[in-house]
């Protein structure tokens, strides 16, 4: 059988064709159960399945089912499997998990395939060990700050984590449309043209220099239409002139929009984030058709003067046409959805917004499926999905702020990241070593790395706290500590003396000693790893992988000499891959990776 077929990155896929049988002989009848089999990182074996959990709350109190709760489940999973040559023991822990050991015999006779796996890999680049999914074109939504106001501490967890997930999935070999759907439409608009009009009489001559703060000058306009009826009036009606498309107003909206355009940009640029801009203005001319759309197939009802989209199981509906005639976020965002299913032919969209808006996207979804857009069956493409993410929290549990409880600007944050981070390369002595320019390179690399990593490393669903001390630490599981192992493994390549380019031609790979089986079993599960972490839409997933592939290095290192062994060749190689690997991860999670420290 070709190595292709029997390298490790099957491995997982191996392991849940036994389960499947398993739980199908479980729970015979029960449709639709799909094995969650995942790689352990912990002492009780090499993969894990965890479905007892899920199984038990779908079959407990049904008549017949003998099963006392999760355990008992767990236990029947574990009897059932399939005797195989792959297994050597099973256990089950906790609340039904069973643990899988691999067997030790029949990965001693599938090793040779796997050390031409990792050549192959050394050879032709990590690109061959990418995932295939399913899907050939996908959209992914994400960062979409306000036009006129600055981006700040909440933006990072959705510009990140959107960055992280289209990566994947362009390392998976789909086409990803990176879509920036910033807020460029809306009531705000005339307040901030009407004070720029009262500000600047020649305001096409204004530029950011003369407005100064945007973010001040929103404040300053919002001031303004609270307090003055007058200017409050002026303001509603040139929402209507913009709307309507009158040439001034639409210029100096234009201005105000191309202004805010370069502040972001300034921040993408430093995160090294790439989006296209499709802002909710794109969406605007087709908003009447699809309306008319829906209303033709029945959906879109009068209710209280606006029209409406009722959504069964959720007690409000979804407002598609306001009480006066306008549209809102949900207009916007079914219209979206439309273009993007139907103009540019995504087979899965995917939203990267805060958990409050998941109800907002669960009615503009089952919309959808009302209306015939997406399939009743979530498994089935085209689908769309929200990707949700809790809060930055400060030291005292609350919302990330200043002191002056202002929202922390991204900008500054970034800036603080970068500043620590050289102030830690200064007192380590890297100021007497290194040129400014490699001072400033990896600061801004460790900084703003730290700032990444700490946030992906999170599950997205929960909150995280914000600490500058703990995320550029040294030790942990941070990104400065994964950036330094990289420049480790580096290093000890470059003091070898040896080219690995050549070794990877001539050289072969062995894994007698434990340390090193463990590590490469490690490595060849990078592509079943990456693909969990898109499938399910975790970044962490990766970030725990990468955590544990620098341990498993550290172990292997400790214990196995490289330079000047008897192995050194194949433990050169060995080091090569594994940093290959932790750079491909690296540039998944949007981190430059260091070479010295």
């Amino acid at each position: 059988m070709a190595a292709e077929q029997e390298n490790a990155g099957n491995l997982k896929r191996k392991l849940a064709k036994l389960f499947q049988l398993s739980l199908e002989a479980t729970v015979p009848g029960e449709p639709d159960i799909e094995p969650l089999v995942a790689a352990c990182t912990g002492k009780f074996g090499d993969y894990q399945c965890n479905n007892a959990m899920g199984l038990w709350s779908k079959i407990k109190g049904r008549p017949g089912i003998e099963f006392r709760g999760p355990p008992a489940v767990g236990q029947a999973i574990m009897k059932n499997l399939p005797q195989s040559e792959m297994i050597e023991s099973c256990s089950v822990a906790g609340p039904g998990f069973v643990n899988v050991v691999l067997s030790k015999n029949w990965m001693a006779q599938v090793s040779m395939l796997w050390l031409q796996n990792i050549q192959k890999m050394l050879v032709d680049g990590i690109e061959t060990w990418a995932p295939k999914l399913s899907i050939k074109r996908a959209v992914v939504d994400f960062s979409s700050p306000n036009i006129a106001k600055e981006m700040h501490v909440g933006h990072l967890r959705s510009t990140i984590i959107g960055d992280t997930l289209a990566s994947m999935l362009e390392f998976s070999n789909v086409e990803v449309l990176r879509r920036n759907h910033v807020g460029d439409w809306g009531t705000q608009f005339g307040m901030l043209i009407e004070f720029l009009f009262e500000k600047f009489p020649n305001f096409e001559d204004v530029n950011e220099t003369a407005i100064g703060d945007l973010q001040a000058f929103y404040k300053e306009s919002k001031q303004r239409f609270d307090v003055d009826a007058e200017f409050k009036d002026r303001a509603q009606k040139a929402v209507v002139r913009l709307q309507s498309g009158e040439q001034m107003y639409r210029k100096a909206w234009t201005q105000i929009c191309d202004i805010s355009r370069r502040e972001f940009d300034q921040v993408y640029q430093r995160l090294g984030v790439h989006l296209e801009e499709k802002g909710e203005s794109f969406y605007n001319p087709y908003i009447p058709g699809v309306i008319e759309a829906l209303t033709n197939q029945g959906l879109v009802e009068e209710s209280k003067g606006a029209r409406v989209i009722f959504i069964e199981g959720i007690n409000i509906p979804l407002i598609v046409v306001k009480s006066d005639g306008g549209y809102n976020y949900a207009s916007t965002d079914m219209t979206a959805l439309w273009y993007r299913l139907n103009e540019e032919k995504a087979e899965w969209i995917i939203y990267v917004t805060d958990v409050g808006q998941q109800q907002h996207f669960d009615m503009v979804f089952k919309a959808a499926k009302r209306a015939g857009w997406l399939p009743a069956d979530d498994r089935q493409y085209p689908k769309a999905n929200h990707v949700g993410f809790g809060l930055v929290l400060g030291e005292d549990g609350k919302r990330f702020r200043t002191r002056s409880t202002e929202v922390v600007r991204l900008a500054d944050l970034l800036d603080e990241a970068k500043t620590r981070s050289k102030a830690a390369l200064i007192e380590r002595g890297k100021a007497a070593e290194w040129t400014e320019e490699e001072l400033e390179q990896t600061a801004e690399a460790v900084g703003y790395g730290a700032v990444k990593y700490a946030d992906l490393k999170n599950n997205r669903l929960t909150n995280y706290t914000f600490d500058f001390d703990q995320m550029l630490n040294d030790k942990g599981n941070t990104a400065v500590y994964l950036l330094y192992a990289h420049a480790r493994i580096c290093s000890i390549i470059r003091k070898s003396g040896k080219d690995t380019g050549e070794l990877k031609k001539t050289g072969k790979i062995v894994l007698d000693h434990a340390d090193e089986r463990v590590l490469g079993l490690h490595l060849l599960q990078f592509a079943e790893v990456v693909e969990e972490a898109c499938t399910n839409l975790l970044p962490n997933v990766l970030c725990e992988y990468l955590y544990n592939l620098s341990e498993n290095y550290t172990r292997f290192y400790s214990n196995c000499q490289v330079v000047g062994s008897a192995e050194e060749t194949s433990r050169l190689l060995l080091c090569e891959a594994t940093a290959v690997v932790m750079r491909k991860c690296f540039f998944l999670l949007g981190i430059k990776p260091v070479y010295k420290i």
